[in-house]
């Protein structure tokens, strides 16, 4: 069973439990650029570019969202997400949005809305703060550029001690802020090789591949922190280590 599929079934239980409507609404649509990240957000962000966007779900009140590059409008029940196929992508990240939403509403889980404006570029300077708080000076992988973050790190701890993989395309065998992209389904185990922590965007447990990313450094004994508000609600239900600064 999946990670995501897991947190499905913890958070059937968690509806239960609160004795909440199943027949209630659960709606989902694709945010514009400027209504994911601000308007006056950096215009190179990846949300900003277009070629990947932020879902957002709503259910009573409450609002969760995803990054996803298979975007799509939904609305259903209760019912209909908690039971939802989670082996293609797109069902993946409307059903993560709507767990993110869910959880938001009863108060499981924070930081479910991507930070705007001015808050994106302050975000690399406050991540690389804490992990220095926490790991001091060591080597670290990125899996899946986030190239602000990635900046802050370079500057914080030194390109040489950073490496990034990305599944992107346009990314792979670039030199993005002095350090070169790895392909990230090729070179994970030559990244988890080098580094002593691994930093993860949450993103990945829409695209699948978080199962395979967790085994890996449990077997390599090596610490591995998320970002991103899109891991919100499955990292509180299934205790992984999440940074998420300016979330709210």
């Amino acid at each position: 069973m999946s990670l995501l599929q897991q947190a499905q079934t913890k958070l059937t239980s968690l509806c239960d439990a609160a004795r909440l409507e199943r027949d209630s609404t659960v709606t989902v649509r694709v945010l514009t650029p400027d209504e994911a990240i601000g308007a006056k957000a950096d215009p190179n962000f990846v949300i900003k570019k277009g070629k990947e966007r932020v879902i957002e779900a709503c259910w009573n009140e409450s609002r969760g969202q995803a990054f996803t590059d298979r975007p799509c409008d939904w609305q259903g029940s209760l019912d209909e997400l908690l039971t939802m196929d989670l082996h293609q992508v797109d069902r993946r990240a409307v059903f993560t949005a709507g767990l993110n939403a869910v959880l938001c509403g009863l108060k499981q889980a924070e930081g479910t809305i991507h930070c705007k404006d001015e808050e994106p570029a302050r975000c690399g300077e406050e991540f690389t703060r804490r992990l220095h708080a926490r790991f001091g000076v060591k080597r670290f992988g990125m899996i899946g550029l986030q190239p602000a973050i990635l900046d802050a790190m370079v500057e914080g701890f030194g390109a040489v001690r950073m490496r990034v993989v990305d599944l992107n395309e346009d990314n792979i065998n670039k030199k993005i802020c002095d350090v070169m992209v790895w392909d990230g389904e090729k070179d994970l185990e030559k990244l988890i090789e080098f580094c002593d922590v691994g930093v993860a965007t949450g993103s990945t447990v829409v695209n699948g591949s978080i199962n395979d990313l967790i085994e890996k450094f449990q077997e390599a004994g090596k610490p591995l922190v998320f970002f991103g508000n899109t891991i919100a609600g499955v990292a509180s239900l299934m205790n992984l280590d999440r940074i998420c600064p300016f979330a709210h």
